[in-house]
């Protein structure tokens, strides 16, 4: 699932959905709670709020603004933030709602359990404190997506992106290289332009001596957030939900109340992780029966874990899926486990098992992996980071390339951008 990539614009200039089809579902998440039926998230805005009862307009009220002003909040969002923003009343709207949601008074404005749990559930995607600010933003942020162009699923899974993007670089005279190792300027043929889709270590690592010091100080601060431990299933059957609503979501929140979720991230915080996590699910079958043979599914889930963590999550997952889904373990056919320690030995990049390219934190926001108006540029000439430890952050949305290139393109090659208007192009 990619809450940004529908609403990316460098994805819409690319033209992702004329090179892979996509299952834009109806209901973008579910969240399951024991005592009250679950929330669904739909594309609908309306229908989500009618089923919310009476926290049903609240709901509208936090949303509709900047579900009207989307592109604004992702021009605000999907960039650097030392910036004056272009679109000031949906940058404004979108910073009200995170200074709502960060702070003591999140989920104030509701009066059920269910609608501040589908806030915290997604909140949970930025892995951290809660309520915070640093957690709030992309919480706000998917969530309007959610209801918006809603959370695209790209029909055979998500290496048909990186498919399609192979191919156009191919297309366009470009050759890829595998199994390759790169630890310094000597493993790459020389040019005027490298750009790195890396960890700040590797960056470092790479770049070594070349480096000066006093980057590689603000380097060193940079810090890495908690990981993940992940698990994927294969199954008999769907997931037998509670309540049946949720199968029509392909990505559902497992974490019971906003309170509970709270509690399971500050224990990760602590070093721990909970009997009880937060638990991100996402079933694709569901929508696209491609991913699994006739007759079967596929489930994948992750808790969020202290860094370098070798916890198995297995147990705490199905325990926690059990309990919203009664009968799911008589599904499982089989289930593989990756820890947060593997997830780094299978790709050096994912720090401790980091997926987010450094800990969402309000600094981190703003000096990502340096404070700096053109953070993507580094001190050695024609070397630039590209990666989610640049801005806008983490997110299959192609944005931290798409700037990285840019930059390049114009520093080096004197080439100025074409003004954007649905497609992307450079004038000499």
């Amino acid at each position: 699932m990619h809450p940004a990539a529908l609403a990316s614009p460098f994805f819409r200039a690319f033209r992702l959905t004329e090179r892979v089809p996509f299952v834009v579902p109806d209901a973008s998440y579910a969240h399951p709670l024991d005592d009250a039926p679950a929330g669904i998230a739909w594309r609908d805005l309306d229908r989500t709020a009618a089923e919310l009862g009476d926290d049903g307009a609240a709901w509208r009220a936090f949303f509709a603004p900047l579900v009207r002003r989307i592109d604004g909040v992702g021009d605000f969002t999907g960039s650097q933030l030392l910036r004056v923003p272009r679109r000031p009343i949906a940058a404004g709207l979108m910073g009200l709602r995170v200074l709502e949601q960060g702070t003591a008074v999140a989920g104030a404005r509701f009066r059920g359990p269910v609608a501040p749990a589908m806030l915290a559930g997604v909140a949970a995607h930025g892995i951290g404190r809660h309520p915070s600010l640093a957690t709030a933003g992309p919480g706000v942020l998917l969530g309007a997506h959610a209801h918006a162009a809603g959370w695209g699923l790209p029909a055979g899974g998500s290496q048909a992106i990186a498919d399609a993007l192979a191919a156009e670089l191919v297309a366009r005279g470009g050759e890829i290289v595998t199994g390759h190792e790169v630890r310094s300027p000597a493993d790459l043929e020389r040019s005027r332009i490298t750009l790195l889709d890396t960890s700040v270590e590797q960056l470092v690592a790479i770049a070594g001596h070349r480096l000066p010091a006093h980057y590689r100080r603000a380097l060193a601060r940079f810090r890495h957030g908690d990981a993940v431990a992940k698990v994927d299933f294969a199954l008999s059957a769907p997931v037998p939900w509670a309540d049946a609503r949720v199968a029509a979501a392909p990505t559902v929140h497992v974490g019971g109340t906003a309170a509970e979720i709270a509690a399971s991230e500050h224990a990760v915080l602590r070093g721990r992780v909970s009997d009880r996590p937060y638990v991100l699910v996402v079933q694709p079958t569901l929508l696209d029966p491609s991913r699994a043979p006739a007759g079967r599914h596929t489930l994948w889930a992750y808790i969020h874990v202290p860094r370098g963590s070798r916890v198995d999550a297995t147990e705490r997952v199905m325990a926690q899926l059990e309990r919203f889904a009664p009968g799911f373990r008589d599904t499982v056919l089989a289930s593989v486990a990756t820890d947060a320690a593997e997830l780094e030995r299978r790709n050096p990049n994912d720090v401790g098992g980091d997926i987010l390219g450094g800990a969402l934190t309000v600094p981190q926001l703003v000096k990502r992996p340096v404070v700096s108006p053109v953070p993507w540029r580094t001190p050695v000439r024609g070397l630039y980071l590209c990666s989610a430890s640049t801005p806008p952050g983490p997110s299959v949305q192609g944005m931290n390339g798409w700037f990285a290139a840019r930059l390049a393109l114009r520093e080096h090659f004197g080439v100025r951008e074409v003004p954007y208007d649905g497609t992307v192009g450079f004038g000499i």
